[in-house]
């Protein structure tokens, strides 16, 4: 295992926390840290410093799990995160992603090849200076290439003392289904949000099988996000803004949703936090349903 810093994790982040995989307990508000990059998720910072404190501010309020991925930047954040917080605090979980190519800034291509696989997590677990993660994700299913062979990949790496935990992300529960057959998935990693339910399926099956689930762009409300419709009516009875409220829906949706929403603002971190303290009544869900 990598050095870690004596220093222990605050317990007590609202939300409630999960366990995954039977050992690795997450409190229920992560912290996406894909907008730490530059515009675009390419490139450095723009504000290095402020995203610095970012993510020094995340581990105070009590996040114990940082969502990455080896694409954004491409590699920069991986290596920001190692440059914040390493030696990292025990108990703090970081999650990165393979299985996507940055050859260009406009450019996200699927490449779930084995070898690439191999590569990629060996290099990521080399700029995030671990010797094991815990929490390894196949980006997205490549259609060139059999899923099999792709979380077999992960599989052989996890046999290895590399991986910890495997985890998927924009899968259908077909394909859930299948990589599950080949190796244990502990999290899923979807597209969900308020106005966005299509991956509603994938989150049930989650549900049966005690998988986390964590919502990409969790935040996206459609014409909600100005204040108007059932989020802007709930956030003005709760004294919250509507992206507050958004939060709040998701962690009452379901016991295995970990909200994984990034900001590039200690302002805006600390309401996505507070949100996780916003405790929806039924009529509420009832107008958010």
């Amino acid at each position: 295992m990598a050095t870690q810093n004596p220093n222990r994790l605050r317990t007590n982040c609202p939300g409630g926390s999960l366990t995954l995989g039977g050992d690795t307990t997450v409190n229920r508000l992560g912290f996406g840290a894909m907008r730490l990059c530059g515009p675009g998720v390419w490139g450095e910072p723009l504000d290095r410093p402020g995203a610095k404190r970012v993510l020094m501010r995340a581990v105070e309020l009590g996040i114990t799990l940082v969502d990455t991925a080896d694409a954004y930047g491409p590699e920069v954040n991986e290596r920001f995160i190692a440059e914040t917080l390493y030696p990292y605090p025990k108990g703090l979980i970081i999650a990165t992603k393979g299985g996507l190519r940055r050859p260009r800034r406009e450019a996200w291509e699927n490449n779930g090849r084995p070898e690439h696989l191999r590569a990629a997590c060996e290099a990521s677990l080399r700029r995030l200076k671990l010797e094991r993660i815990d929490i390894y994700q196949l980006h997205a299913p490549d259609p060139q290439v059999p899923l099999d062979e792709s979380v077999g990949a992960l599989a052989e790496l996890q046999s290895e003392g590399k991986i910890r935990h495997i985890g998927l992300s924009n899968v259908s529960v077909n394909e859930l289904c299948r990589a599950q057959r080949i190796a244990p998935i502990v999290s899923v990693q979807n597209r969900y949000n308020f106005s966005d339910r299509s991956s509603e399926d994938v989150l049930a099956e989650c549900e049966k099988g005690g998988l986390a689930f964590l919502p990409w762009h969790p935040l996206a409300a459609g014409g909600d996000a100005a204040g108007g419709g059932a989020l802007g009516r709930v956030a003005r009875r709760r004294g919250a803004t509507p992206m507050q409220v958004a939060i709040a829906w998701l962690l009452a949706r379901s016991r295995v949703i970990v909200p994984i929403p990034g900001t590039s603002s200690v302002a805006h971190l600390d309401e996505n936090v507070a949100a996780a303290r916003i405790l929806l009544s039924t009529e509420d869900l009832h107008e958010l349903s």
